[in-house]
């Protein structure tokens, strides 16, 4: 479809101007969408912790929590990042 897709891309975490850390998110989409993949009995509230804190850390808006457990389960995290600044 010609989408430009990064899969375990690092995401550098700043603090007070310092880089304290680095994620690796599962799935970036056109660089708009990020997407947490997940098979687990049950999605739980530290997965999608772990998706808002993805959205922070970037410049991306939306973000879905995609679960391939017993069934499959999405759940949509949105953060505006404009708003926020």
């Amino acid at each position: 479809m010609g989408l430009d897709i990064a899969s375990e891309k690092p995401i550098s975490v700043h603090y007070d101007g310092q880089i304290v850390g680095e994620y690796f998110v599962d799935i970036i989409v056109a660089g708009k969408v990020i997407l947490e993949i997940k098979a687990v009995q049950a999605v739980n509230p530290a997965h999608e912790a772990q998706l808002v804190n993805y959205l922070k850390a970037t410049d991306i808006d939306v973000g879905l929590l995609l679960n391939f457990g017993k069934s499959l389960e999405v759940k949509r995290k949105i953060f505006e990042t404009a708003r926020q600044k």
